[in-house]
């Protein structure tokens, strides 16, 4: 058996609401271990609750029951600022809006996070065009979000997202909002930079298409993570 740490291990969550009088079990004792540089396909209904499995897993949210470990680390025990310290060091996140600033450039909003970590701006600078070459987007650095495509403020978000260097990408309908065809080439794209940079990730989508073009396949049914 290989002693190789998952790069993320969702161990036995629980996570039920409260509606009144009525409990939702929203995660049952849901598991799953993502190896490093595997890309696992999350689908399910609507309101299964795969946003709540990510939030968890990006540490926005805390499990009633559980753990959430990140190459090895269990995060149960860690207080707001450690969460926030390894959620920033080791965690990278695409959600389906691209969630750009608009006063900034591409370039911008991609040295922010890097800035926040407390990376020098001129550094921050190189490596955010570094980034945006690897997307495609070399030529558009120095545009704002209002002049670029859906797709390119996707590709953007996608840069960003890999700024500090993640071990692990969470990602929630990353194409949901795009056109077959701009899905099409943000999807590559995404698919394109996990492998060129070895990095582990966990993908929500509705498309079965997509699913199939990643390592795995696991469905949250009935509050279980299941293959699919």
């Amino acid at each position: 058996m290989s002693d190789v740490k998952p790069a993320l291990h969702l161990n036995r969550l629980i996570r039920t609401y409260e509606q009144g009088a009525v409990k939702l079990h929203i995660l049952r004792e849901a598991d799953l271990a993502i190896a490093p540089g595997e890309v696992v396909a999350l689908i399910g209904p609507s309101g299964a609750g795969k946003s709540t499995l990510l939030h968890i897993a990006g540490l926005l949210e805390k499990p009633d029951g559980g753990d959430v470990e990140l190459n090895g680390v269990a995060c149960s025990g860690l207080n707001d600022s450690e969460r926030t310290a390894l959620r920033r060091e080791h965690l990278g996140f695409v959600y389906q809006s691209h969630h750009l600033l608009p006063e900034f450039s591409a370039r911008e909003n991609v040295m922010l996070p890097q800035m926040i970590a407390g990376i020098a701006k001129s550094k921050a600078s190189k490596h955010a065009g570094d980034l945006l070459d690897m997307v495609g987007l070399g030529p558009r650095a120095d545009h704002r979000p209002a002049e670029m495509s859906g797709g390119e403020q996707q590709r953007v978000a996608i840069a960003r997202a890999l700024a500090n260097g993640p071990r692990v990408l969470l990602a929630d309908e990353p194409t949901g909002n795009l056109d077959v065809n701009t899905s099409e080439n943000v999807f590559a794209t995404l698919m394109k930079v996990l492998r060129e940079t070895g990095r582990a990730a966990l993908i929500a989508t509705h498309n079965p298409e997509l699913a199939k073009r990643m390592d795995r396949i696991v469905t949250l049914r009935d509050g279980q993570i299941v293959p699919a």
